[in-house]
């Protein structure tokens, strides 16, 4: 089983990267191999809102000269996605929302490619507005019908400097803990294939509030 970690910040290896590696190990430890990919460097312009993803329906973003189409089929092929971002404003980094937007309206568009995977978010801040930029990062995979395991508080670890959450010792328990919770649910999701019937999948009821 593989499970693909998506860095959203412009820092390679700064503490987003450090929160995302805690899990990382402990999902390692379950003999789950995970891949960190950092797209909060990139130059990823936002979704255009052109909608040809869904006239076209080939699992591609129109806009074709950054690393979105490619990772799409990477979340696509991998049993889990963890979604990594800093707090910029108490909001997430603007380069992982311009990511997130258009590859999950991609794969909405084209059957809901990520449907029933694992699916977490963690946020890594210096003092506030960890728990909005958490709650953001659900919403798209909540939209998504992914499955989302827990841990024993809110994903967010509290540093500055890369490297410092690692001091963040409830912070760093939390994300262990994440770890290990996803990896039962992966283990879980992966035994019940072919024992336990997937609930259909339903054409989405769109409504209007403007009559």
């Amino acid at each position: 089983m593989k499970v693909l970690a998506i860095n959203g910040s412009p820092k390679t290896k700064g503490n987003t990267y450090h929160a995302l590696n805690i899990v990382a190990e402990e999902l390692n430890n379950y003999g789950i191999e995970v891949e960190i990919v950092t797209v909060g460097n990139k130059n990823i312009r936002g979704c255009i809102a052109c909608n040809q993803c869904a006239k076209n329906r080939d699992e591609k973003c129109t806009i074709k000269d950054d690393v979105v189409n490619p990772m799409i089929q990477k979340m696509k092929e991998a049993d889990g996605i963890l979604l990594g971002s800093p707090v910029h404003y108490s909001a997430m980094g603007a380069t992982m929302k311009a990511f997130l937007d258009r590859a999950f309206y991609v794969s909405g568009v084209n059957g809901n490619l990520f449907r029933h995977k694992a699916g977490a978010s963690v946020a890594a801040v210096r003092r506030s507005g960890g728990l909005p930029t958490f709650n953001e990062l659900n919403n798209f995979l909540n939209y998504s019908e992914m499955i989302i395991p827990t841990s024993n508080y809110w994903n967010v670890i509290h540093g500055r400097t890369p490297g410092e959450v690692l001091e963040d010792k409830e912070g760093v328990q939390i994300m262990q803990v994440l770890g290990r919770n996803m990896a039962y649910l992966l283990k879980l999701i992966e035994n019940g294939k072919g024992k336990v019937e997937k609930p259909a999948k339903e054409d989405k009821v769109f409504t209007h509030f403007i009559r």
